[in-house]
Formats: C-alpha cells, sequence, structure tokens
C-alpha cells in the first residue's frame, strides 16, 4: 500500500510539472489580440438576428461539439431554418427539434448532394475523427477532404460566414499529422473566399465522450480540476458551442479571423451570462 501510495504521488507531481509546462506554453502560444470583447446586450442581438430569417446547416451534429452547438441554437431559436448534414438520421424525442430538417448523404460522393448545401446563409462545420479510430488515410480524409468539399460546397450554395472548429496549434507545417490537417484544411478553406469565415482553435475539450479516447479522457479529468486556473489549456465544450452562437450574432470586423483558446474562453462566456 505504502509502495503504491508512494507511486501515485510520484505520477501526481509528474503531471503537476507537465501542466506547469504546458501552461506556460500555451500562455506565451495563445494569439494577442481580440481575447477581450465589448459589453454586449445579447438579447437584443438576437431579437435583431432572428427578423433576419436565416438558415443554417450543421455537420457533424452527432459528435460533441455539434450536439452541443445544436443545442444552444435550437434553445435559442436564431434561425428560420436548420438543416443537419450527416451520414444518418438523428433521434430526437424533445419536440423542440421537430422543426429540424436532415439532409443524409455520402461523404465519398458529396458532389451528388450540392443540393443539401444551397440556400444557407450560416454553416458550422464540426466534422472529425482521430487517427486511432479511422487510421491515417481515413483521419485526412474526413478531417480535411470531407470537410474541405463541404465547404466548397456551402461557398456555391450561397453560404456568407462559415465556422471551422479547429484545433489549438493547427499548422499547416506542422511535423505532427494531427495539427498539419488541420492547419492545412484551415488555409484551403481560405482560399474559398467566405465573405466571413471563423476559425476557433479550442485546446483540450472537457467533454465525457460517448466514444473511448482513453489518453484525451485521462487529459480532461486531470485539466479539468486546472480549467479555472489555465483558462489556455482547456475549455468546456460547452463554453466552445457558446462562443459560436455569439460570434455569429456578431457583425466581425475582418473577412477572416482566428478565435485562439482564451478569445473562445472569453466569447464563450458572455454567451454563458445571457
Amino acid at each position: 500500500m505504502i509502495f503504491l501510495q508512494s507511486n501515485w504521488s510520484k505520477t501526481l507531481s509528474a503531471l503537476a510539472v507537465i501542466v506547469a509546462v504546458l501552461a506556460a506554453i500555451f500562455h506565451y502560444t495563445d494569439s494577442p489580440g481580440t481575447e477581450e470583447y465589448p459589453r454586449m446586450d445579447l438579447q437584443a442581438m438576437e431579437d435583431n438576428f432572428r427578423q433576419k430569417n436565416k438558415s443554417c446547416f450543421i455537420l457533424g451534429a452527432s459528435g460533441e461539439t455539434g450536439r452541443v452547438l445544436l443545442k444552444e441554437i435550437v434553445e435559442r431559436n436564431l434561425f428560420s431554418k436548420v438543416i443537419l448534414i450527416g451520414r444518418r438520421n438523428l433521434p430526437f424525442e424533445d419536440k423542440a427539434y421537430e422543426s429540424l430538417v436532415q439532409e443524409v448523404v455520402d461523404f465519398e460522393k458529396l458532389e451528388d448532394y450540392a443540393a443539401a448545401f444551397q440556400g444557407h446563409d450560416v454553416g458550422y462545420c464540426c466534422l472529425g475523427t482521430t487517427k486511432a479510430k479511422a487510421g491515417t488515410e481515413g483521419f485526412i480524409r474526413v478531417d480535411h477532404d470531407y470537410v474541405l468539399k463541404s465547404a466548397e460546397l456551402a461557398k456555391a450554395g450561397g453560404c456568407t460566414h462559415f465556422h471551422l472548429e479547429s484545433s489549438k496549434g493547427a499548422d499547416k507545417t506542422s511535423s505532427f499529422l494531427y495539427l498539419k490537417t488541420k492547419g492545412q484544411v484551415e488555409a484551403d478553406i481560405a482560399e474559398l473566399g467566405f465573405e466571413r469565415y471563423s476559425i476557433y482553435r479550442p485546446a483540450v475539450l472537457l467533454v465525457d465522450r460517448q466514444e473511448s479516447r482513453p489518453a484525451e479522457w485521462m487529459a480532461r479529468k486531470f485539466l479539468g480540476a486546472f480549467s479555472s486556473v489555465f483558462s489556455t489549456m482547456s475549455i468546456p465544450i460547452t463554453t466552445v458551442a457558446r462562443a459560436m452562437v455569439t460570434n455569429t450574432l456578431t457583425e466581425g470586423e475582418a473577412k477572416m479571423e482566428i478565435l485562439e483558446n482564451k478569445a473562445i474562453y472569453n466569447l464563450g462566456n458572455i454567451g454563458e451570462k445571457h
């Protein structure tokens, strides 16, 4: 028992050191600017937005972020029409979801489903998988090819504001496959020329996934205890979803914007206070 306690103490000490190092790295790698937001009258902004009768689509609504994002959008009743685009129909018991339109597509033949992307003002992409789940080729196909093709069809279909959930550290020149792929798709979508393009780069997402990702689970549990201290290290998934919704209500000062973890955290907290 003493031996186990000793090993456990060493493990905690090592994790504490890792947290301190990561906190320092994340602090200095967070992009400066647009981290603080002016006071917002969200109720007035939402009322004004509803009057525009806009429609939106969500890619990845079956995933963790997409599911919470959909809930936020439905509860706030911001759009006149909400379309879910995915591989299968999703079951909903709550009557609040009755007005949703679901488009089932084959991502390997997205060109055949161009109609599903037509006529939407706003697009949210929370599509993604992992190398462990899909393999290297499968990961690239989903996180890059499917996402890019969806963005191309959305742009051709009239979408003016495209939201992309990416990842902290995304960089097309990175030597890490995950970060390189995320960075590459960010850059490729930028070339499409949306009127407004919002990229979100959250750090470790604090959520209990339905699928098993052991390493991510361990990181979430440990970083969750420090989330209030190191907002650059992790972020609740509800905060990410609220930031995306709140950002939709704003006019935006740039054609393309990248929200790093701290900016997402601050904007999401504004949405939470509403």
